[in-house]
């Protein structure tokens, strides 16, 4: 397993060894201890997996608030996505700051976002899965989300906001200067 850090302190890329042969691969796609060995000591009690049948479709950024603040742990079960966190946690010195990354079948990495990221992602392919890990319960009344191209976050997502495919709810978060995030950042944790 290749763990590697981003510019967003907590935000890294894992990519789990493959062993292929001539029948396919297998993949151990999350262990716990090999993960608490490098220092990401998670438990994570939720797997979330959805399917977007369009390329171009946008979910995100989202996030939940504590009590209920989630890490997650994200993949790409079909097909291929663009996968983003945002650093939303106050005083933190990259606040308002992304990192993405290609997630794919193909390439087999993951990216785990900690609480206080926001997260999103646009599919690439039709047809494209994500299936990710969540260290909190789903609870709706905690959700929060900023708005996906919100020009201060600069991020590429190489699509248009013409022919984005989004939910109504995506299409009205907050931009990040009308956020008050509920994140604090806290220089002795990620």
């Amino acid at each position: 397993m290749l763990v590697e850090p981003t510019n967003l302190s907590g935000v890294v890329v894992i990519t789990p060894s493959r062993f292929g042969d001539h029948r396919g691969f297998f993949s151990e796609s999350y262990n716990q201890a090999k993960l608490a060995e490098v220092g990401i000591d998670l438990t994570f009690v939720q797997d979330n997996h959805s399917l977007s049948d369009t390329v171009g479709t946008v979910r995100g950024l989202h996030f939940q608030a504590p009590p209920k603040a989630q890490d997650k742990l994200v993949r790409c079960g079909k097909g291929r996505l663009f996968d983003v966190a945002v650093d939303i946690r106050k005083g933190s010195p990259t606040f308002g700051q992304s990192f993405g990354i290609e997630l794919s079948f193909e390439n087999g990495k993951q990216l785990l976002v900690p609480a206080g990221f926001a997260h999103g992602f646009v599919t690439r392919e039709a047809g494209t899965e994500i299936i990710y890990k969540c260290s909190n319960d789903y609870a709706p009344e905690t959700e929060g989300a900023l708005l996906w191209n919100d020009p201060s976050l600069c991020i590429d997502w190489g699509v248009d906001d013409a022919s984005a495919v989004l939910s109504d709810k995506d299409k009205i978060a907050p931009r990040l200067v009308e956020l008050d995030s509920p994140f604090t950042f806290d220089e002795g944790t990620t």
